[in-house]
């Protein structure tokens, strides 16, 4: 089992064996993917991803560990991961990345988000600043 002190790389490998168990659904493309998830959350995924267009275009969508990945060449750099009564919008790198508004939560040392339950909770200074670092 994954604890949250180790790597991504771990991280990663601990999702992977999931996956392979067949505990989560394989989604051949980001498309797929969106539509199987609530209407309530294809809206707020599809904010997102414009927000994310609209900030890094050199991103590309895919699908890892069963969640909405946005790639730069193959490295994750943003996530998308669902539950019924939000979305996290999160970023691999994300203990690096400076968080004035104190929004990224999680104790892992690496990967943070933040939960978006509404359109109003899509904070678009703050999450374009948050994209941009990390993607350099």
């Amino acid at each position: 089992m994954w604890m949250q002190s180790e790597s991504i790389f771990e991280f990663s490998k601990f999702l992977d064996a999931k996956a392979r168990a067949g505990k989560m659904k394989a989604y051949a493309f980001y498309s797929e993917w969106k539509k199987d998830q609530s209407l309530k959350n294809q809206k707020l995924i599809g904010a997102l991803q414009r927000l994310v267009k609209r900030t890094a275009p050199l991103l590309v969508t895919s699908v890892k560990w069963g969640q909405g990945v946005w790639l730069s060449g193959t490295v994750p750099k943003i996530f998308i991961h669902t539950e019924p009564d939000h979305i996290q919008f999160g970023f691999y790198n994300g203990s690096a990345l400076k968080d004035p508004d104190k929004l990224l939560v999680g104790k892992g040392m690496y990967v943070r988000h933040t939960k978006v339950r509404t359109a109003k909770d899509i904070k678009v200074p703050t999450f374009t600043a948050l994209i941009l670092e990390a993607i350099q």
